[in-house]
């Protein structure tokens, strides 16, 4: 995938709201390429050099923080999230579905 499909899910990233997260696969979807949650998820680890991407609140399909290795400092991701009111129990999201975002469902 070229640069400018991680523009595009750069684009989608800054639209998650504060507090809400989204993961790979729903950003893959709305970008009308589902089958490239993969590329997506690679876009979030090049994501670290822009200081405007919240790439905190990309996570597995699970809830899972699978990206937290790609974030300096120890269990940044996690800070993060919590930070935003989002509880964090062994790497997963508690009340995952609550806290998603999905960008196929605004307007």
């Amino acid at each position: 995938m070229s640069t400018n499909f991680f523009g595009q899910v750069y684009e989608v990233v800054k639209k998650i709201p504060f507090g809400k997260v989204t993961t790979y696969g729903a950003i893959a979807t709305y970008l009308g390429s589902g089958a490239s949650a993969r590329t997506v998820g690679w876009a979030m680890n090049n994501s670290h050099q822009y200081s405007n991407i919240p790439a905190h609140r990309v996570v597995n399909r699970n809830g899972l923080l699978t990206g937290k290795h790609h974030f300096s400092g120890t269990n940044l991701m996690q800070q993060l999230l919590e930070s935003e009111g989002l509880k964090i129990e062994d790497d997963k999201i508690i009340n995952f579905e609550k806290h998603l975002w999905d960008p196929n469902k605004t307007t």
